[in-house]
């Protein structure tokens, strides 16, 4: 197979380092990859598109010129912008949903309305507000603390748990106003906050089948402790007996199967990955947001236990084939520390070199997995927020973060940052 990678991140460097696992993988591309996916056995990496990952005629003329036999889309903008109905146009295989399905992740708005319109579990909506003035005036109106959420693509920063009318004003200003996170803040969504433990539960789907991934658990704050303002994800962990099996089945049949069962309904059908955050609450589990590919650095933890070909995997996927493929995972556990650059999640500093990256890969059972790297001739220095996602896996979360931990130890750049405390609290039981 001739498999085509579409990403720069974390997320996309381990599904490429999964890929060429693959006996039956003869060649990756990734656009535009990073420094770790360019030392990949069997890959290349290529430029991105001029206008970016949205060109996504461009991106399916890269796929016809390749030849590639399938597409993988690690981000969700090409989903977003239409990549599958282009590539569906032009008869090319690619493992993702629609344009309009992506919508489940592009617009709050819109999956708001589709969960409730189709009773699917989620928080309750005090409602869409398009100008701030009457963002401000409904907080009058909420029980506190209140999630507000910008409508659009935020890169994981668009939401917050507000604990106060002075927190919830200032974020609509920074989201409406200010417009921190562009046109992404044209809405916001005001809702209920939810309480439990929240859950990252992904599936792979070709409509019909259903394949679940291992569960994971995002840590979305900056700081240990879950201080300080959202990011992209910090770290994440998956063990076994994370979500039992009664309450998976729940899952899949109040969430997942409804879900993909409405979007056929609709004219829809989805295929592709399906990422449901999850609020595991009292009175059972809730949506509080869909994405329409991998996490990350869930996918991270997530293909550290895979025992199964993943190209196979997806070529079922797109095919409608998925019914043939059984998942297989690891025993014991994986932990991912994410180390950042020095301002993230704000400006980052970049362009600075990374050393310890051959000790780091040397610990048992460890995987140093790049995001935002380049190399600068021979260096490998720091070129976005999220730099790499060190991830680790065994007999246990405990033995699983120490490596992880241990490895992160060995890697040093000017002002890294990362979590002291990934997994933490789930090995002192809470």
């Amino acid at each position: 197979m001739k498999i085509l990678v579409i990403g720069s991140g974390g997320r996309e460097h381990a599904l490429a380092w999964r890929l060429t696992q693959s006996t039956g993988v003869g060649h990756l591309w990734c656009v535009p990859g990073n420094a770790g996916m360019a030392r990949l056995p069997k890959a290349e990496c290529l430029p991105a598109p001029a206008a970016g990952l949205q060109d996504v005629g461009a991106l399916a003329d890269l796929a016809e010129r390749l030849d590639v036999d399938l597409t993988l889309v690690g981000p969700e903008l090409p989903l977003v912008s239409g990549i599958g109905d282009e590539f569906a146009r032009r008869k090319r295989s690619l493992v993702g949903p629609s344009k309009h399905a992506a919508q489940l992740e592009g617009s709050k708005a819109f999956a708001k309305d589709f969960l409730l319109r189709n009773k699917i579990p989620t928080g309750p909506l005090y409602g869409i507000f398009d100008s701030a003035g009457d963002a401000y005036s409904a907080l009058c109106a909420v029980d506190w603390p209140c999630v507000i959420k910008a409508d659009g693509l935020a890169a994981g920063k668009g939401v917050l748990v507000a604990a106060t009318p002075d927190d919830a004003t200032a974020f609509i200003d920074r989201v409406m106003v200010e417009r921190e996170f562009g046109p992404a803040g044209d809405r916001v969504l005001l809702e209920e906050a939810l309480t439990g433990q929240e859950l990252s539960y992904i599936v792979l789907t070709d409509g019909e089948t259903i394949l679940p991934f291992v569960p994971t658990r995002d840590h979305k704050r900056v700081f240990d402790g879950n201080r300080g303002p959202n990011t992209g994800g910090m770290g994440a962990y998956s063990i076994d007996g994370l979500l039992p099996g009664d309450l998976e089945a729940r899952i899949q049949s109040t969430i997942i199967r409804p879900t993909l069962d409405a979007m056929a309904r609709e004219g829809h059908g989805y295929r592709g990955f399906l990422y449901a955050g999850l609020m595991l609450t009292a009175d059972g589990p809730q949506v509080l947001e869909f994405n329409c590919r991998m996490g990350d650095p869930e996918t991270q933890a997530i293909v550290a236990r895979m025992d199964f070909d993943l190209a196979e995997a997806l070529q079922a996927a797109a095919a409608g084939r998925l019914r043939e493929v059984a998942a297989r995972w690891k025993p014991g556990a994986s932990a991912c520390v994410v180390m950042a650059a020095a301002g993230y999640p704000g400006e980052p500093r970049t362009g600075v070199k990374i050393e310890g990256l051959e000790a780091a890969a040397a610990v048992r059972d460890t995987v140093v997995f790049h995001a935002g790297t380049k190399l600068k001739g021979e260096a490998v220095v720091v070129s976005g927020g999220r730099v790499l996602g060190v991830t680790a896996t065994g007999s246990d979360l405990s033995v699983a973060a120490a490596r992880a931990y241990e490895a992160v130890g060995k890697i040093s750049f000017e002002g890294a940052q990362y979590r002291h405390d990934i997994g933490a609290a789930a090995m002192a039981g809470s």
